[in-house]
């Protein structure tokens, strides 16, 4: 199904249609060697909607026309290797090696002409993050501004990441920061490097407590912290979920409790749900998301590490979607099996994606939870001498679906090449926007009481994919 034409969806926007809430700002501190925790938990009371977001970051800019805008009738250097195979949306196609998502097609959809200016990864993966075509080193990610804004209401982290993205440039500073917005609203980190949740042996580190520090010693510094606390058994000019102390007090539940434990320990779900979802890096983060989610985190991201092919001989990089093959090497191709090839990334992402569509909408959480499966930029039209694809901004995809987003729909057109829009280009601005108000947030939204010029977005979100 095509929607109507951008320039008549852009007269209108979903944020007149989303109140904005009264915003409350409070100071947080920290219990002992928790520095951070007591800042990632602030803010808990604001007024929202129950929305939330597990954000798929195809880290290395995935290939659009060898899977959501595939062209069969172009020449081979172009169209590639792999087939096109129907969805059940009649006239809507995918790749091949995406079966069970082209089974649910009516789940989701597809944006085919996202553009912006920058093939570069760490310039890419700014601007595509933070939703804006020029923004500035502090500009704050889609999480962030989650955090901010509708920050968790449970005694959980807002915004959790998964496996960290692999970056040799500035980037990896502003991803694992909070942007202007601070490292109250930072990502909470969990997995370095190729650490994940597909190793038995995997255990997140960031909730143990301090070197040295037992639960014992950590008991001792709460009843030493309360004893001096200038606030204890008083009444302060703030509600009792705004004060200092309460922040405090959830930092130390959070570490000393056995609840959000519990939410990183995917051995508490039944063994066929595991098996569904894949026994791959994707497929377990994935599983251990949707928990996060149900514990409360308010978005959610994923890098989307499909695990290392045992008989690739190539450097064990996280960012697999970077595709550009290798000179007189066609074994490490993107249409070989390789870790960095289509044929070994794709399967397992059909997997855990259609696993997560099922058991979101099977829990009743599809409705509240935005899920978005995109990279930084797509891949050249043209298949290079490399047997490979290079870096390409100027034209790409995106998958979105929950939270009200019109499953079954096709947005945009690209050229016989999928080298440009043909119609209804997609700016960051505008897909931000979009998911924003997915999430329940007016783009307008200012992040600060004191500056109205810093707002959650700058674009119109495009009120057709709603419905």
């Amino acid at each position: 199904m095509q929607i109507p034409p951008l320039a008549a969806i852009r007269k209108q926007c979903v944020a007149d249609r989303l109140s904005i809430p009264r915003r409350q700002f409070v100071q947080c501190g920290a219990l002992g060697g928790l520095l951070t925790l007591p800042e990632l938990l602030r803010a808990g009371n604001i007024a929202r909607q129950e929305r939330s977001c597990i954000f798929i970051v195809q880290q290395g800019g995935p290939s659009h026309i060898d899977t959501w805008d595939m062209k069969p009738d172009a020449p081979l250097e172009i169209r590639g290797a792999l087939r096109s195979i129907p969805t059940t949306v009649p006239g809507t196609q995918v790749c091949e090696l995406l079966p069970r998502l082209a089974a649910r097609a009516d789940k989701y959809c597809i944006l085919r002409t996202l553009c912006h200016t920058s093939n570069d990864h760490d310039a890419g993966m700014h601007m595509f993050l933070t939703g804006r075509s020029a923004p500035a080193a502090d500009a704050p990610y889609l999480g962030s501004i989650a955090s901010r804004l509708q920050p968790a209401t449970r005694n959980f982290p807002s915004y959790v990441w998964i496996q960290e993205l692999e970056f040799q440039g500035s980037a990896s500073a502003r991803y694992s920061s909070g942007g202007h917005l601070g490292p109250a609203h930072a990502p909470f980190l969990i997995g370095r490097g190729t650490e994940n949740f597909a190793n038995p042996a995997f255990q997140v580190s960031a909730l143990d407590p301090p070197e040295g520090v037992s639960n014992e010693r950590l008991l001792a510094r709460r009843r030493l912290l309360d004893s001096v606390s200038p606030t204890t058994g008083k009444t302060t000019s703030l509600a009792i979920a705004d004060t200092h102390e309460n922040f405090q007090e959830r930092a130390f539940d959070l570490v000393a409790g056995p609840a959000a434990r519990q939410a990183f320990d995917l051995s508490r779900e039944r063994v066929e749900v595991r098996d569904r979802y894949g026994r791959h890096p994707l497929g377990q983060n994935l599983l251990a998301a949707r928990r996060l989610i149900e514990a409360g985190a308010r978005l959610v991201s994923v890098n989307a590490f499909t695990g290392f092919e045992p008989n690739t001989k190539w450097p064990p990089v996280v960012n697999v979607w970077d595709m550009h093959g290798a000179p007189n090497r066609p074994e490490v191709g993107i249409f070989s099996e390789n870790t960095y090839g289509l044929p070994w990334c794709l399967p397992r992402l059909d997997d855990a994606v259609s696993a997560l569509l099922d058991d979101l909408d099977q829990r009743g959480l599809l409705d509240t939870t935005l899920v978005v499966l995109a990279g930084e930029f797509g891949r050249t039209p043209r298949v290079n001498a490399q047997f490979g694809r290079d870096h390409y901004c100027q034209c790409f995809s995106a998958v979105v679906a929950g939270a009200g987003i019109r499953g079954g729909a096709v947005f945009g057109r690209s050229d016989k090449n999928a080298a440009f829009p043909a119609d209804w280009p997609v700016s960051l601005e505008d897909f931000s926007a979009t998911l924003l108000a997915a999430m329940g947030i007016a783009p307008g939204t200012p992040l600060d009481s004191t500056d109205f010029t810093r707002r959650a977005g700058s674009g119109e979100p495009i009120r057709e994919l709603f419905g």
